[in-house]
């Protein structure tokens, strides 16, 4: 391990090259990473990079759920909750059972119960390909919303059709009722574990003596502590760390501003570099997959894989298609989010399939012997290179198409119709209540402190500088370019030994802050 270690140091290099490609062409790098990926496994001195599916699981899965969960807003999660779950619960079971039929009616070999052990590993799609390539094209909020809560919550129900069916081709059993009672435990403990061990982080956050460090190291441990210990239960880890994220998300203000400035920092840069090499990875493992394939022909595997990436694409269209139908005929009797979803909306949804990490991993963590005979686990090679297929093809094929759907949709935003509007609504109503707020409770100080009549006027500047928006403009770029001197004058005055560089840097710290205020202004 330790004498790859430079060639590691190369490939995070390299991602952040092939990320600020994406970023110069304006697709999703996920996408880029994948191919990268796949170029650099067929240089032939290459070392050949295998994944350990225990590494995915244990050290990448739980931040980039956290990090995910954290992000995610509590509020339209739960506005459209009924819509959420039914795809990340029902549609993953449907499509399982798609996938296990086709799987064993058209692919030699396979029985139902490994068509339901693949169904579960590729019925999944990827929250972080979702997210990163929305962020590149304007789709409505609620679809956007709907595709990131999905893809936080479908793991869990097909990481457990997944623990089914592989207890199933082990053991040659299947007894459904008994499966259907642990999925729930499965899922209820899952939700259970994180709650609690949230609650315990939350209480630690608000009871003991934190520094801004020690709030950051709680952050990063709080993750791997919920899916190691739901894990150990038997329940769902992915689940635990989902909730859990959600349930300390919508409490952060527990934490101090430092504490949440810099857990903000670092969790971007973790999750960059973790997503990074997860994806370039997933290339990578190319050439291990490819001379894996026994007794299959390349040819007849690439046919397989793409029948079923072929039932996956048209099964989620049917179905995101189906679910409006439903919605439309279930406004009659009880009230929903949207009484009206149209067929454009679940359209674009149904073509944000992509797979991605979990489904890789999934297939990765297929032990290579059954425990109880001894013998070579059936079809593992190939439900290998099926799920790989699968990924790559969903990430090209519906990645790089999904601008062009969205632009031939022209979906507008129903929700959030000018989020400028809104926006400076909040501005004013914000200055008003300051204003007001410091009026009605520090009369007598204000008259007393020039400092604070001061404070009251930049709040009407505020409202004045919304309502100006040439001069606004004109004034934050006056500004910027003066912050920006100030940089230059502090680093000519820091040549000087008699000036204490601590207090130097304070003063740039400062005006890092002020700049990113301004910029968010």
């Amino acid at each position: 391990m330790l004498h790859q270690f430079p060639l590691y140091l190369g490939i995070v290099i390299f991602i952040v090259l092939l990320v600020m490609l994406a970023n110069r062409v304006k697709i999703a790098y996920p996408i880029i990473l994948v191919v990268g990926g796949l170029l650099l496994s067929f240089i032939p001195a290459m070392p050949v990079i295998s994944i350990d599916p225990d590494l995915i699981f244990i050290i990448f899965l739980p931040p980039l759920l956290y990090e995910a969960a954290w992000n995610t807003s509590w509020k339209e999660l739960w506005r459209w909750r009924r819509v959420i779950f039914s795809f990340a619960f029902l549609i993953v079971l449907v499509t399982s059972m798609v996938v296990a039929w086709v799987a064993s009616s058209f692919i030699p070999g396979f029985s139902l119960a490994l068509g339901f052990l693949l169904g579960g590993i590729v019925s999944p799609p990827d929250a972080v390909s979702a997210s990163a390539i929305m962020k590149y094209i304007k789709v409505p909020k609620r679809m956007q919303s709907i595709a990131e809560g999905e893809s936080l919550m479908n793991d869990a129900s097909s990481l457990i059709v997944f623990r089914f069916a592989l207890i199933a081709v082990e053991t040659g059993h299947f007894v459904f009722y008994k499966a259907a009672g642990s999925f729930f435990l499965v899922i209820l403990g899952g939700v259970a574990v994180g709650l609690l061990v949230a609650c315990i982080f939350y209480w630690l956050f608000k009871k003991l003596p934190t520094d801004a460090n020690m709030d950051l190291v709680f952050t990063l441990v709080a993750p791997y502590i919920m899916y190691v210990t739901a894990e150990s239960m038997h329940v769902s880890g992915v689940l635990a760390v989902v909730c859990g994220g959600l349930f300390l998300a919508a409490r952060q203000q527990v934490m101090s501003s430092t504490s949440r400035l810099r857990s903000s920092n670092v969790w971007s840069a973790l999750a960059f570099v973790l997503n990074g090499l997860v994806f370039m990875l997933i290339g990578l493992e190319l050439p291990v997959i490819v001379n894996n394939l026994d007794g299959v022909s390349l040819a007849d595997a690439v046919g397989y894989g793409l029948l079923i990436t072929g039932v996956l694409i048209i099964g989620r269209i049917l179905s995101t298609i189906g679910a409006s139908v439903f919605t439309t005929f279930a406004s009659r009797f009880i009230t929903v989010a949207d009484a009206r979803p149209g067929f454009k909306g679940p359209l674009l949804l149904g073509w944000t399939g992509m797979r991605g990490v979990v489904s890789l991993a999934a297939a990765l963590s297929i032990p290579t012997v059954i425990k109880e005979t001894g013998a070579p686990f059936p079809q593992r090679s190939l439900i290998l290179f099926i799920t790989f297929i699968v990924i790559l093809v969903t990430l090209l094929l519906q990645g790089l198409t999904l601008p062009w759907l969205v632009k031939l949709l022209k979906l507008k935003e129903r929700d959030h119709p000018d989020e400028e509007k809104e926006n400076k609504e909040i501005y004013h109503r914000l200055a008003r209540e300051s204003k007001k707020y410091l009026q009605d409770h520090y009369a007598i100080e204000i008259k007393s402190h020039p400092a604070l009549s001061q404070l009251i006027t930049r709040w009407e500047n505020t409202e004045w500088f919304l309502e100006n928006e040439i001069q606004h403009s004109g004034y934050k770029k006056i500004y910027l370019d003066l912050i920006r001197q100030q940089r230059v004058w502090l680093h000519e005055w820091n040549a000087d030994i008699a000036v204490e560089e601590t207090l130097i840097r304070q003063h740039l710290l400062r005006l890092d802050l002020e700049e990113e205020k301004l910029r968010l202004s």
